[in-house]
């Protein structure tokens, strides 16, 4: 080979540890990408936005005061309707 077509070669070809920069460059890119999510969620911008767990508690609790009431209310409530379908005439 001669030293013109060495010299092209190598010129064209990839340099020894170009695709271990390529790797380390987008391991980079990637642990960035990670480590700026994570400071994203742990650091909201709006500290407004609500309570979860409050809308759930809020929720639970309203559903388990219903349901006290229906077990309270409901010999009352089938009587009321009984009495009402009684006094529908066909």
């Amino acid at each position: 080979m001669s030293s013109n077509n060495a010299s092209r070669h190598r010129n064209s070809a990839h340099a020894p540890g170009e695709g271990w920069r390529a790797a380390v460059a987008l391991a980079a890119a990637w642990w960035y990408r990670l480590v700026r999510q994570c400071q994203a969620a742990l650091h909201p911008k709006d500290p407004e936005r609500g309570d979860v767990p409050g809308w759930v508690m809020i929720t639970l609790m309203s559903a388990i005061l219903v349901a006290g009431l229906l077990l309270l209310v409901q010999p009352a409530l089938e009587r009321l309707f009984e009495s009402a379908i009684e006094q529908v005439q066909p």
